[in-house]
């Protein structure tokens, strides 16, 4: 009798589910991606499309995305060998996880921190350890130093601006991690757009255990188009570039990025938008009895209710689609929500006066 199937799949999958998304993805308004309200107008997707239809569509695109890669190293202003492009950051936290780590090896991460990071650690059967973030959800850099000092980590994650609790470290305290951690240390900076602190993409050559990802599916509205990068220096890319999926990246997604860097113009406009509405709406939340209004240094704002769940789903029953965060550590009852439209912001902000 042949064994259950279960038992020859990589016994990681017991202890992680299938990512999803509670409430799903279709609303009247929807603010629990973490997405631009902005689409690229349309004489730029019509010039983008122009170009990718002469294109050959028969033919493979290259190994890796060598164009797409130079085009955003020299608006960076770094060597094209110090920067690689996949589709979407996450296959790229795929490939920098499988490269970094494996069973027996220790990653740090703060708590709370994205999802993914957790997933990943438990199915290369790495140990996790944790380090809360304070109780006003900024980080705790002194316990950061010292718990990786302590288990002596291989691998530590700085998702900062953090999703989901939306505080920033500064450069200096990312340095600090850096300098003094015998680790490799990856910065997420996927919200360094809307961050009041500056990225640490200048330090890449002066650290050779620092990685950076960046992502193109907030500030530069490209979400659909799966557009990420990890940015470190040539030493250190040659190694974790081995386990990266080749051929993962169309070249529609470089014509895109290439469209879209040359019209910066659009992103800066948009990101002075969604700070200044990110203001408006911290005040206006503030203003609401019952409601308790965090910080952000993002696109997304984190509010804690009297019952998390009770308001996640009256508000999907009216139309608007939040996210539920209340199960992370630190975030009891906590909703975050995106800046959206005007008008989007409002019907939120008027259905959570109503209740």
């Amino acid at each position: 009798m042949k064994r259950d199937f279960r038992a020859l799949l990589n016994p990681a999958l017991e202890r992680i589910e299938a990512y999803k998304v509670e409430g799903g993805q279709e609303a009247e308004v929807k603010l629990n991606q973490n997405e631009s309200p902005f689409d690229l107008p349309m004489w730029l997707k019509d010039s983008i499309l122009d170009e990718f239809r002469r294109e050959p569509w028969n033919r493979y695109p290259d190994i890796l995305p060598y164009r797409g890669m130079a085009t955003y190293a020299r608006f960076l202003g770094v060597p094209a060998e110090s920067v690689i492009m996949s589709n979407g950051s996450n296959e790229m936290l795929y490939t920098i996880f499988m490269a970094c780590l494996g069973a027996g090896r220790k990653v740090l991460i703060p708590e709370p921190s994205f999802s993914l990071y957790d997933k990943l650690a438990i199915l290369m059967q790495a140990d996790v350890v944790s380090v809360p973030l304070h109780r006003d959800l900024s980080f705790d850099v002194d316990a950061i130093i010292s718990a990786a000092m302590r288990e002596q980590v291989d691998f530590i994650v700085l998702s900062t601006p953090n999703n989901p609790a939306g505080k920033s470290m500064s450069h200096d305290e990312i340095e600090r991690i850096v300098s003094t951690c015998d680790a490799i240390v990856l910065a997420d900076e996927a919200y360094i757009e809307f961050s009041k602190q500056k990225s640490v993409v200048d330090l890449i050559d002066r650290y050779p255990n620092l990685i950076v990802l960046r992502t193109m599916s907030k500030a530069l509205a490209l979400a659909g188009m799966r557009i990420g990068f990890a940015i470190t220096n040539p030493g250190l890319m040659a190694e974790i570039t081995k386990p990266k999926i080749p051929f993962a990246s169309g070249r529609l997604a470089e014509i895109t990025l290439a469209g879209v860097l040359e019209n910066y113009s659009l992103v800066t406009d948009a990101v002075r938008y969604l700070l200044a509405e990110r203001q408006r709406m911290h005040a206006e939340l503030s203003g609401i009895d019952g409601v308790e209004v965090f910080e952000s240094d993002t696109n997304f704002l984190i509010i804690r209710v009297g019952n998390a769940s009770e308001v996640f789903t009256s508000l999907k029953a009216a139309g608007v689609l939040v996210r539920n965060v209340s199960g992370y550590p630190l975030m009891e009852n906590c909703l975050r929500c995106n800046i959206g439209l005007i008008e989007e912001n409002n019907r939120l902000l008027e259905l959570l006066k109503s209740f």
